[in-house]
């Protein structure tokens, strides 16, 4: 392998360069310094909201909602992936040597391809849950289930786990100048074709799934305030976590699997012309930079709920404030959620109403 290869630059995660002589001084003190404090500030920060969410819906999972089974699995999948940052952490203090081994390196790796999906998955599912209970309120009650809830988080954890066994044969500790390195195997072009094929079905379709989602309710909800003539404050809200959480999803893995995407495509065309070129370079840099931001979305999301979801909010501080009466928190269990199932049930239904006395008239 070549030193100066950007080995692992098509993985869900970069590699930095494996000679850091050949690299600049700004590059290897962003590499080597603030990578570092970066990762270790996310794993703190991130591994306590990510257990705070947890253990408060699994305190109240007796009353909790429908959406709270996504988010519970959403939070284990980050804290698990979490967990590993301190290796990656180590890695980038120590210019990009693996001096955790074999089995760590694979397992890690591992883990940050299962969080990837799962995350994707988990939040696509939560988005065509919020599409149903907004726009079909009553015909979908036979689907959002809490039994239907938890056999869909399973199915996304075996499919999430099956996805990421690539990634188990790929990976390997390396040895140049005999220092140690976690990198990918070099890839051949049926490899990065089906990585081509993987990152599309894994991430960009799922994504306009939740897009086309999130668009009909807004659009559900621009109907209504025109029809109605006034604004519901609990509308709004929900409008913001809405726009909030879908647009940090974005803001942190669209950039991220776009540039993963062009080194993709970018491989396969040096794959036949057997010509190398430079832009391979400015790809792995541009990974480099948007790598950080991939994940720090898994410390993010429990900061988001917990401040604009006023549900989860009360539900962590009744958990780690057990001095609060049950009744606290048991007076406002409606959600953004069930209030959008009655207020469109009320409203499909007086539409309905219209449509029939406007045929019996006409008859």
């Amino acid at each position: 392998m070549d030193p100066e290869e950007p080995s692992g630059y098509l993985d869900y995660f970069y590699t930095t360069s494996q000679n850091p002589a050949t690299e600049s001084n700004s590059h290897v003190s962003y590499t080597t310094v603030l990578l570092p404090i970066l990762y270790g500030a996310m794993f703190l920060v991130g591994v306590l909201g990510n257990l705070a969410l947890m253990g408060a819906l699994h305190f109240k999972r007796s009353n909790g909602r429908l959406i709270d089974i996504f988010i519970f699995n959403l939070a284990a999948s980050d804290f698990i992936f979490l967990v590993t940052l301190p290796l990656w952490v180590d890695k980038e203090a120590s210019v990009g040597q693996w001096r955790t081994g074999s089995f760590l390196c694979k397992g890690s790796s591992y883990v940050i391809s299962v969080n990837m999906h799962s995350s994707v998955f988990l939040l696509t599912c939560m988005s065509v849950d919020r599409y149903l209970a907004i726009i079909f309120p009553a015909t979908s009650r036979k689907f959002r289930r809490r039994e239907c809830a938890y056999k869909v988080c399973v199915s996304i954890w075996i499919i999430s786990c099956l996805l990421g066994l690539p990634i188990l044969l790929s990976r390997e500790l390396t040895f140049i100048d005999g220092k140690p390195y976690c990198a990918e195997k070099k890839a051949s072009f049926i490899k990065l074709t089906w990585a081509l094929v993987a990152l599309i079905f894994t991430f960009f379709a799922p994504l306009v799934s939740i897009l086309t989602c999130y668009c009909c309710i807004m659009r559900k909800l621009f109907v209504h305030y025109q029809q109605s003539g006034k604004h519901n404050k609990k509308l709004r809200k929900s409008m913001k976590i809405i726009l909030i959480v879908v647009a940090a999803f974005v803001f942190s893995w669209l950039p991220f699997n776009t540039f993963k995407l062009l080194s993709i495509i970018l491989g396969l065309h040096q794959k036949q012309e057997q010509e190398p070129h430079f832009t391979s370079h400015f790809l792995k840099l541009a990974m480099e930079v948007s790598g950080p931001l991939a994940f720090a979305n898994s410390c993010v999301n429990p900061f988001i709920y917990y401040i604009f979801d006023s549900y989860i909010r009360r539900a962590i501080v009744h958990c780690f404030c057990s001095c609060l009466k049950n009744s606290d928190f048991g007076s406002s269990t409606e959600t953004s959620d069930t209030h959008f199932s009655h207020v469109f049930s009320n409203y499909v239904y007086s539409e309905d109403l219209v449509r029939r006395r406007k045929r019996s008239r006409s008859l």
